[in-house]
């Protein structure tokens, strides 16, 4: 079990595996970004399909006859990638695509393909790498660990950060190698935690 001492210091990249937004909005927020990867901006509910997905190197993923339109929010299309359970709520605006005909695809395909392969370059370099996952169990998250050991040729940990009812950040004792995990209040988890994920991040900085 790691703690969060242990996870402090410098990473050559810092990514986020999900489950929603909030990862990659706070790495944005507190500058450990470099650049966008793969699911940043994305639901993936579905924690051993990313695990298998990176397994698999991400082929198949986001393949057109995979792609189902669920529903629409404002000017955007809620778009379901049935292979990988993966949610892209961002990209496939209204006043351009006409499901179940994405004329936009093209383009949005070539922006992840790009993601994809700086991510997975970014992993075989040898640096030292730090994962978020948010909402998963303990045995997703080793399945996750297994998975990303087959891809990382440097040192990587993995923070785990699960909203619970609890009152301020909480260890857990999940016994995993790579991994700290966390509990973080479970309220208005898109705002009032800002000063919670600033203490889980001090102390680390990318190189």
């Amino acid at each position: 079990m790691l703690n969060l001492q242990d996870i402090k210091g410098p990473y050559h990249a810092i990514f986020s595996l999900g489950n929603n937004c909030l990862p990659a909005i706070e790495l944005r927020e507190h500058g450990l970004r470099k650049f966008a990867g793969p699911i940043d901006w994305m639901g993936t509910p579905v924690l051993p399909q990313i695990s298998r997905m990176l397994r698999n190197r991400f082929e198949g993923m986001l393949v057109y006859s995979n792609l189902l339109m669920v529903d629409q929010v404002n000017e955007l299309y809620n778009i379901w990638d049935q292979q990988y359970d993966l949610y892209l709520n961002h990209d496939f605006y209204v006043h351009n695509n006409f499901p179940p005909h994405l004329p936009a695809y093209p383009v949005i395909k070539a922006k992840y393909d790009r993601r994809v392969a700086r991510f997975l370059q970014t992993l075989e370099s040898g640096g030292r790498i730090l994962f978020i996952r948010t909402d998963s169990s303990c045995e997703n998250i080793q399945e996750l660990v297994d998975s990303l050991k087959q891809l990382c040729k440097g040192p990587f940990h993995v923070l785990a950060v699960n909203h619970e009812p609890v009152k301020e950040i909480e260890m857990m004792d999940w016994n995993i190698e790579h991994v700290c995990a966390v509990k973080m209040p479970n309220i208005d988890i898109w705002i009032s935690n800002r000063f919670r994920w600033t203490f889980l991040f001090q102390g680390m900085y990318l190189i």
